[in-house]
């Protein structure tokens, strides 16, 4: 494994896994952006199609449903890192079938 292999590795186990006020549950799905109920659904499909969307408004609603300022945060890295890890993978194998073509 490359060594930025093993530091992407090592980010992903921490955000899913390390110390933190959200439960590893609802990180997991904010990093998969899969089964969360409205708002989360919300802030965490903008986070992954269009961050520049996310207004104050979604993190009220957040809040109005009982999460804190942390556990928003929280999840809303982990939604970040899982669309990005996605798009890297994405375009790792985009890559690897261009060259494999040559």
């Amino acid at each position: 494994m490359t060594d930025i292999s093993q530091q992407r590795k090592a980010l992903i186990e921490r955000i899913l896994s390390g110390a933190g006020t959200a439960s590893q549950g609802e990180r997991q799905a904010a990093f998969e952006n899969i089964g969360r109920t409205e708002p989360l659904k919300t802030i965490i499909q903008k986070v992954a199609r269009q961050p520049t969307a996310v207004a104050d408004r979604d993190v009220a609603a957040a809040l109005a449903c009982g999460l804190t300022e942390d556990q928003i945060f929280e999840i809303v890295i982990c939604a970040a890192v899982g669309q990005s890890t996605r798009q890297y993978d994405s375009a790792r194998v985009a890559l690897e079938s261009a060259i494999s073509k040559e």
